[in-house]
């Protein structure tokens, strides 16, 4: 009865420490979206760029159909941008619990991939903002015209913007942590790259229906994230062959 007394402190001070940690990604996550909320419209404004620049000249405009919409939108930017802004302290708060686990050449293993994560994801989200979404919006506004004697006109509301918008920035900083997922994979001995290529076939035809699915219905944005996906495919690949001769080289040079 005294060993089972005894084993659950360690468990007990992993939980308390949880909590702490858990506490402070709360509160980071907190402050972030309390000053995201004071600029909340300098927010939106800046995600209104690509579709004010879809549109040709000052002709373009948000509407709302409810009172409380435009409210509520503010609260999701705001959301949004504190969970990026606050992402770095909660990743920290992780690893911090994390890492005590891990042994010395497991810390040196992992780090680099929790360093590439959010320098993907930012990389995948700027290629939706600065390039994917103006192509997509103005392809979209090519269909306003007339048919049969009326005016078709593109009226966007603020909440169904917003949400594309999202869609855009979460599918490709997403999709572009492909290679840190595979690398994992890898490092932990699930898959090997003769696997990967064996199978590049049926990895180029998934990625392309999850181009099609995790994005807005025009082929231009379909393409605009496959691509990019199958570059990082061919990437980890490579990287993944650097590796492997690297672990080869050490154990030859250790059963000397």
């Amino acid at each position: 009865m005294k060993d089972i007394d005894e084993s659950q402190a360690p468990l007990l001070d992993h939980l308390v420490e949880l909590r702490g940690r858990l506490v402070r990604c709360v509160l980071a996550l907190a402050v972030a979206f309390g000053v995201c909320l004071y600029f909340a419209d300098q927010i939106l404004g800046f995600l209104i760029q690509p579709l004010k620049g879809a549109f040709q000249g000052d002709q373009g405009q948000l509407i709302f159909t409810k009172l409380y919409e435009v409210f509520f939108v503010e609260l999701k930017v705001s959301l949004f941008a504190a969970f990026c802004i606050s992402f770095p302290i909660i990743a920290n708060q992780l690893w911090a619990f994390i890492a005590p686990g891990l042994y010395a050449k497991e810390k040196r293993a992992f780090l680099p991939f929790l360093l590439a994560t959010p320098l993907l994801f930012t990389a995948g989200a700027s290629l939706a903002y600065f390039v994917v979404m103006p192509t997509a919006f103005r392809w979209f506004l090519g269909f306003e015209g007339e048919a049969g004697g009326l005016t078709i006109q593109a009226l966007p509301s603020a909440n169904d913007y917003l949400s594309l918008v999202m869609q855009f920035i979460l599918a490709f900083g997403i999709s572009f942590l492909l290679p840190v997922l595979l690398l994992l994979l890898h490092r932990a001995g699930i898959v090997t790259r003769a696997q990967l290529v064996g199978a590049r076939r049926y990895i180029i035809v998934l990625v392309l229906a999850i181009s099609a699915i995790i994005t807005p219905p025009d082929p231009g944005s379909q393409l605009l994230l496959a691509v990019p996906l199958l570059l990082l495919f061919e990437g980890s690949l490579l990287l993944m062959r650097i590796f492997d001769r690297r672990t080869a080289a050490t154990e030859e040079a250790a059963s000397e």
